[in-house]
């Protein structure tokens, strides 16, 4: 007997039997139950997992019954238009049936997703402390990259997922074929009624508010610790919530508050420590001259950027006895003790010791359109000064678009994986560290024998999951070899090596040279910001360069416009960053922190936390127990994170960061854009 669910007309299968007949309406419905189960039991096992945390926050109720309304959001934006397609299109006809085709596939790919995504997450979690988000993307563009990654160091969470794209592939086409067996239709005087059900249930359930703004992570939001607040989404919201926000990066700087444009202009200033004299121009607003500390012969430059060498891993600052080179060395220069990177991957902090540039929600602008050229970098300065420059890596240059924004921004040569002959050790990211400071000590002496002083920045790798590195080279700290511990101690021991051969060569006593790391490994924890995770080695060795251990809050963004000092460049450029040759010791510092969508800003003990669409929030930070306590809103701190988070967005945007030798080319949007502040919406 046919089922008659508002008049439904039963279409006929002689491989159906009576009591299996039903609508496609209910064939959705049981995949959206089905996806609400397994979006459960995920956060359930990601809650179980991190149910320290979860206690904390005194979160296990909210996480789940706001984590509900998240994935009922979640299917209903999934499939909402699937229902109202089947509505539409289902029949006893040619495009009934090819309707029921397209609705099979729909469902198959939607439910893989589910799960690809929520099986995927612990590995995501582990490595950057929160459900995947734009991370996520942005590695897929570098496939080859990615894969030998995953091969060399996680070949049995590549070989699950290949099973369970396959399972769940395979069952959901076969669970789908086996619901659509026998179907029963609307009558076509129900269709209009049905159709306006299922288009009231998809738009209230997919906004799930009936408030301005429809549901968002911010809505759900209700913990100091990212990783609980991201427990409360499922990763498929996650993710397509982080690429909306790629989508919108122009107006990046619209998530925190806003500003007139001259406050922005006038908070940056002041809180660069330049005297407003300084400042050169009212069309690229943060252009000032800057008086270099050093007189006499230019001096050549080396930044070695250190893969993912957290303080934590370095003996002198505190850390794990991995770096015993590193310390020897911090006894022979300017070793910085609270050094902060400005983010958590590696191209933000290219961003920020190349070009002096403060953080953004945005991508860096090593990845962004307007910045591929015309962009200010110290390699586009030292250029103008008669300097050869030069970029060594050794894997290829191309990943995170390194080598467009470099050679686009003053930088003339670029060494890469293929330029090496013979290396001995070649790893998923490239050739050892070993290669590539062997190869970089090869290029210094033959720059230096042109007789013109150069500036080389070289990015190590070795440091970098899977963790390989060449045999018998140390001892190691632990078993197996390919670990993140020996991969540290394995680049530092590079690191020595390299500095033997240098203190011998024609070109040390001519050059300064910088170390420094781009990030912390593995950023996380229960915090909004968490500050120790943003600490980072930073070391300025050379002749002149006096032995010295810097306690003061530095930031790398402070580090461009010192070493140009250093260096004995007096200019005009756009850099926001304290020169620190000339700052006393007396001062307490700064640091700013861009930790996904939360920016903070760091004085002294305090600091003031920006988060999407919520006020700011100031907290006491204990540097010996890396505790934050939330106290009284900072009004003055608050305004001047505001304008710092701002102010990158808005230079960007309007393309401000150069110097004025560098011409803008504005883009159709700039030229209609008249509109003179940086807003968000609240």
């Amino acid at each position: 007997m046919a089922v008659n669910f508002f008049g439904l007309s039963e279409r006929s299968s002689s491989l159906s039997t009576p009591h299996t007949s039903r609508s496609l309406l209910q064939v959705i419905i049981i995949f959206s139950v089905m996806s609400l189960i397994i979006l459960s039991l995920s956060r359930l096992g990601l809650s179980l997992w991190q149910a320290d945390r979860v206690s904390d926050a005194q979160g296990w109720g909210y996480i789940f019954i706001q984590g509900l309304r998240v994935d009922f959001a979640s299917v209903c934006w999934l499939w909402g238009i699937a229902a109202l397609g089947t509505v539409v299109f289902s029949g006893e006809h040619l495009v009934g049936r090819a309707w029921v085709m397209i609705l099979r596939v729909w469902l198959t790919l939607g439910l893989w997703v589910i799960i690809f995504l929520e099986a995927s997450s612990p590995s995501f979690i582990a490595e950057y402390g929160f459900r995947p988000n734009r991370l996520y993307v942005e590695y897929l563009v570098y496939p080859k990259e990615v894969l030998s990654m995953l091969w060399a160091g996680r070949k049995a969470e590549l070989i699950l997922s290949g099973l369970i794209t396959i399972g769940s592939l395979w069952g959901g086409w076969w669970f789908s074929g086996k619901l659509t067996q026998r179907i029963c239709y609307p009558k076509w005087y129900w269709r209009p009624v049905v159709a306006v059900m299922v288009i009231a249930i998809t738009i209230l359930g997919a906004r799930s508010s009936l408030g301005h703004r429809p549901l968002n992570p911010s809505l759900v939001a209700f913990s100091d610790d990212p990783l609980i607040n991201s427990l409360v989404l499922n990763s498929s919201f996650s993710l397509i919530f982080a690429i909306k926000q790629m989508g919108n990066e122009q107006d990046a700087s619209k998530v925190y508050g806003k500003l007139p444009y001259d406050k922005v202009i006038d908070i940056v200033r002041r809180e660069s420590g330049r005297p407003l004299s300084a400042f050169t121009s009212a069309d690229i607003p943060s252009l000032s001259f800057n008086q270099a500390s050093y007189s006499g012969k230019p001096k050549n430059l080396v930044i070695i950027l250190q893969e993912s060498l957290g303080a934590r891993f370095v003996g002198s600052l505190g850390g794990l006895p991995l770096t015993p080179n590193i310390d020897e060395l911090s006894q022979q220069g300017w070793f910085f003790e609270n050094l902060y990177a400005t983010g958590t991957r590696s191209v933000r902090g290219i961003e920020a010791v190349t070009t002096g540039f403060t953080p953004t929600p945005a991508r860096a602008v090593v990845k962004l359109g307007k910045s591929q050229t015309g962009f200010f970098t110290i390699a586009d300065l030292l250029k103008q000064h008669g300097y050869t420059t030069q970029f060594i890596y050794g894997g290829e240059s191309h990943f995170d678009n390194m080598r467009s924004f470099f050679l686009g921004n003053g930088f003339s040569d670029i060494v890469d994986q293929g330029d090496y002959k013979d290396p001995a050790f070649i790893a998923s990211w490239g050739v050892s560290d070993e290669d590539l400071l062997f190869r970089a000590d090869e290029e210094f002496s033959r720059m230096h024998k042109e007789g013109k002083p150069f500036f080389s920045l070289v990015f190590s790798s070795s440091n970098h999951d899977p963790y390989e590195f060449p045999d018998d080279r140390i001892e190691l700290y632990e078993q197996p070899q390919y670990t993140m511990h020996n991969a540290v101690k394995y680049a530092d021991y590079a690191l020595g090596e390299f500095f033997k051969k240098a203190k011998k060569s024609t070109y040390w006593k001519d050059t300064l040279f910088l170390i420094i790391a781009d990030h912390d490994s593995r950023v996380g924890g229960a915090a909004l910001v968490p500050v120790s995770r943003f600490r980072i080695p930073g070391l300025i060795l050379g002749d002149g360069i006096d032995m010295k251990r810097d306690p003061r809050i530095v930031s790398q963004i402070d580090m461009a416009p010192t070493l140009v000092s250093l260096l004995g460049i007096s200019d005009n450029y756009p850099m926001l960053g304290r020169d620190l040759t000339k700052e006393p010791d007396s001062w307490p510092g700064r640091a700013m922190m861009q930790y996904n969508q939360n920016f903070g800003l760091l004085e002294g003990d305090k600091m003031t936390i920006l988060q999407p669409e919520l006020p700011p929030e100031s907290v006491m930070y204990d540097f010996a127990t890396e505790k934050m306590t939330p106290t009284t809103l900072d009004e003055t701190q608050a305004e001047a994170a505001l304008g710092w988070a701002l102010w990158g967005s808005l230079a960007y945007n309007k393309m401000l960061y150069r110097t004025a030798n560098t011409e803008a080319k504005p883009t159709l949007s700039d030229i209609t854009t008249t509109e003179k502040a940086t807003e968000v919406s609240r």
